[in-house]
């Protein structure tokens, strides 16, 4: 993000500094820091920026040099960064002559150093206890997809739940869905993604700058729902530059005979700055490499814009922004759940003929039965940030989020259910500054959100989760090589069914803790090292759901009911026993290396999970009354649907059918997940680089010997990147093996070895704007039938086939 702060009225910046905070005396101001950066030649580095504790920043000249005018007397922290370069942080201190003629040299590195906004206290990709992915500038426009999950899928220790091209959430560490949160700027999305694979993603990468992820556990920043990890897409919704800027962008995929664009525009004068963004994405069904020629329902129609505005103060910024999203898309692979006798083998000859007995309508109509869902977000969103250099509180960051969300599911062009979400989120951060040594923040959340499905397929009742917390993080350097990071996190959930006094309510108090050390043993080296306690709150979804859901084809039903077989009928009913909290005991350990030429950073993790929440599968299925001709269905817990039911009108024509769709039920139970992460990059001369990654997941319950492991964890897999780099053009080739996955769970099936090769290729023309770019993208170049492990449709939806991107983009 840069130009951060402009300059604006003097009389704003004190009366706001006033209105914060009054009770401190503001300390004398020096006149400058000066000085120069330079690479380990003594070569001057132009446009390395150097930002003065968090608040005030400046770029280097052509000769490096760089000035901060009117700087407090006392310590300060330097923090420099350049392209190619590690990071640099330094603290000095200023007296009443000032600190003039500084000199920092930078090293060279092969690992791209990017700083993170995801995190309250500052870090870049390489300075954090945690392991962090970022994806910014030509590494994100070349890895950008229509969903977010598909963008992130070759990222370390990440992938990819794959419902489809129009609905992938990422996974992390083996952890998804509500374990892993999905922010934009720092706030929750607040779409129902969470709830199920079937559903679509809220933001969007093609007008993002970064992408940001931080695996294993980041509760202490966003609380329980982060438990597994957080995706954080930084955008420029809320400008805080009013520097003049175009971007555009325009691809082709052969695949899906899709069109994409996207345009964001920023500008502004003085005291103001303006964004707008706007994106456009249609797409056909997509080609597969089996014997069917196209994916059946995967196709999609896309659109959204974004407006914002910021007024800038010489201490920071307030804006704001609205933006709208609309996405129609389909649901590949729904079959009512007759598909699903396959894989469950504990279904019996008899009562699958008895199933097909049932099937009145011909195959006709099967063939034309489709399922889409038709989304639409409105998202209102405030962001604020102002700096206090004379306080003791010397920062406040200020972040509040309004979010109206619905999305319907239409089967054959009638709605099913509909799906709407209202969420508030407000967020305050104050930071103070540096007391012993020690540097940190107070965070105080709330968030608020009624979520509702309604009609004939509602899987969930009404519901309300309020969710209140506050957190304390600090850190120290103990001494010039080590930096201890630690906080504390209490939060307050409370969940409601808005469904009578049938349903009880619950709230839960969530507690987490995490004390971690970035070491620096030796230049160009350091030892990430992290151990913390995290609680997790269920989802509304996790508790009460009990019903059908058209988009996965299932019967789902939730962790306070017990399902039971009786005779030739399923009863669902509550439990009496009450939920407990998900309690995870993470310890991860990180290796860098990222100076000279080789470079590589290689990760461990063990997490003990109690009473982990996971989705079943019972192995029963449950008889649904399927109503054709959109009436009005009422749906009981008790199913006890008989053949009875399969009637015809006067006229001969059916009103309703019956279908059994395999029971899933939410169970806790004690799991432990374990595995490591590497990446080794080396620059093999000044035009080629190579890269070779390796991730593995170990996820298994703790008192299980049969049916051991848990369901739809990512395999293993190798990948080894190829990137020659010269003045006009770059092409990458990367080659990615995912091994089989035969660690299953029970009644799941194993899934195939597959390998992915892709190739990208960008030509630069100088003179036309900023830059101007030609890509051109081959993916699945070998056309390999390639399946999903860790989605719930594999055996229906696999990747697509070989596929060729062509396009544009540039700035002006």
């Amino acid at each position: 993000m840069s130009s951060r702060f402009t300059s604006g009225p003097r009389w704003t910046r004190s009366l706001l500094s006033a209105a914060v905070i009054s009770a401190f005396a503001a300390p004398a101001l020096a006149n400058t820091i000066s000085g120069k950066i330079v690479d380990k030649n003594g070569q001057p580095i132009a446009n390395a920026t150097i930002e003065l504790n968090e608040s005030k920043m400046v770029k280097t000249d052509t000769s490096g040099n760089f000035s901060f005018d009117k700087v407090s007397i006392g310590k300060s922290e330097l923090h420099i960064k350049a392209d190619s370069f590690s990071h640099v942080t330094q603290n000095v201190t200023v007296t009443e002559q000032g600190l003039n003629n500084l000199n920092v040299t930078l090293s060279p590195t092969v690992l791209e150093v990017i700083d993170v906004y995801a995190t309250p206290l500052h870090a870049s990709s390489i300075e954090s206890a945690l392991p962090i992915n970022v994806l910014a500038g030509d590494e994100l426009a070349s890895k950008q997809a229509a969903t977010l999950g598909e963008t992130l899928k070759y990222e370390v220790g990440v992938h990819s739940s794959y419902f489809g091209p129009n609905s992938s959430s990422p996974i992390i560490r083996g952890l998804d869905g509500p374990r892993v949160m999905i922010t934009q700027n720092g706030l929750d999305v607040s779409d129902v993604s969470r709830v199920g694979a079937d559903h679509v993603v809220t933001t969007e990468t093609a007008t993002a700058t970064q992408v940001e992820v931080l695996r294993g556990p980041a509760t202490l920043f966003y609380g329980s729902g982060a438990i597994g990890g957080v995706v954080n897409v930084v955008d420029t919704r809320v400008p805080t530059s009013s520097e003049t800027q175009l971007d555009y962008r325009y691809s082709f995929n052969s695949v899906a005979d899709e069109n994409a664009g996207s345009i964001n525009f920023n500008t502004g004068t003085e005291n103001f700055a303006f964004h707008v963004d706007g994106y456009l994405r249609d797409s056909d069904d997509y080609d597969i490499p089996t014997d069917e020629e196209v994916l059946e329902n995967s196709s999609a129609e896309a659109d959204g814009f974004t407006i914002g505005s910021s007024y800038l103060l010489d201490n920071g910024f307030i804006g704001f922004s609205y933006g709208e999203m609309n996405n129609t898309y389909g649901i590949p692979g729904h079959s009512h759940g007759e598909e699903h006798h396959d894989e469950d083998e504990d279904h019996d000859d008899e009562d699958e003929e008895h199933h097909e007995e049932d099937e009145h309508h011909d195959d006709e109509e099967h063939e034309e039965e489709t399922v889409f869902a038709d989304m639409k977000q409105k998202r209102f969103q405030l962001l604020s940030e102002l700096s206090f250099d004379e306080q003791f509180i010397n920062r406040l960051a200020a972040k509040f989020a309004y979010t109206d969300y619905q999305h319907v599911e239409l089967e054959n062009g009638e709605v099913g259910t509909t799906f709407k979400s209202d969420s508030t989120e407000a967020r305050v951060d104050l930071y103070h500054r540096e007391v012993n040594g020690f540097k940190g923040a107070w965070t105080i959340h709330y968030k608020s959100t009624d979520f509702e499905a309604s009609g004939e397929e509602a899987f969930t009742p009404p519901s309300k989760t309020d969710t209140f917390a506050v957190a304390w993080l600090e850190e120290k350097h103990l001494n010039h090589d080590v930096l201890m990071q630690l906080g504390l996190r209490a939060e307050r959930v409370d969940i409601e069914a808005e469904h009578g006094d049938e349903i009880p309510s619950y709230d839960f108090t969530p507690l987490s803790a995490s004390l971690g050390f970035v070491w620096d043993y030796q230049p160009g080296y350091n030892l990430g090292f992290s151990m913390s306690v995290s609680q997790r709150a269920p989802s509304a979804a996790e508790l009460y759901s009990n019903g059908p859901h058209i988009g996965t084809g299932t019967y789902e039903v939730g962790a306070i009911y017990d399902v039971e077989m009786h005779d030739d009928h399923i009863d669902v009913e509550l439990s009496g026993v009450e939920p407990d909290i998900e309690t995870s005991k993470n310890i991860d350990v990180t290796w860098r290396k990222f100076e000279g030429d080789f470079g590589f950073v290689i990760s461990g993790f063990y997490n003990q999970i109690d009473n982990y929440y996971y989705l079943d599968n019972t192995g029963l299925f449950a008889e649904f009354a399927h109503d054709d001709h959109d009436e009005d269905e009422h749906h009981e817990d008790e199913e006890h649907h008989d053949e009875d039911e399969h009637h015809e009108d006067e006229e001969g024509h059916e009103e309703q059918h019956g279908e059994e769709l395999p029971v899933y039920a939410y169970r806790q139970a004690d799991v432990t997940l374990l595995g490591f992460e590497s990446e080794f990059i080396y620059r093999i001369n000044d035009s080629l680089m190579s890269k070779f990654f390796a991730d593995y997941i170990h996820a298994s319950f703790d008192d299980r010997e049969v049916g051991k492991y848990l369901p739809r964890i990512p395999p293993m897999r190798a990948g080894l990147v190829f990137d020659y780099q010269s003045e006009r053009f770059d092409t990458k080739l990367g080659i990615t093996h995912y091994f089989e996955q035969d660690n299953v769970a029970e009644l799941e099936t194993t899934t195939d070895a597959y390998t992915l090769v892709d190739v990208n290729f960008n030509y630069y023309i100088e003179g036309v704007g900023n830059d101007l770019v030609l890509f051109a993208k081959g993916e699945n170049l070998l056309d390999e039938e390639a399946r999903v492990h860790s989605s719930f449709i594999k055996e229906e939806a696999p990747l697509p086939g070989r596929g060729f991107v062509l396009g544009v983009r540039g700035s002006f």
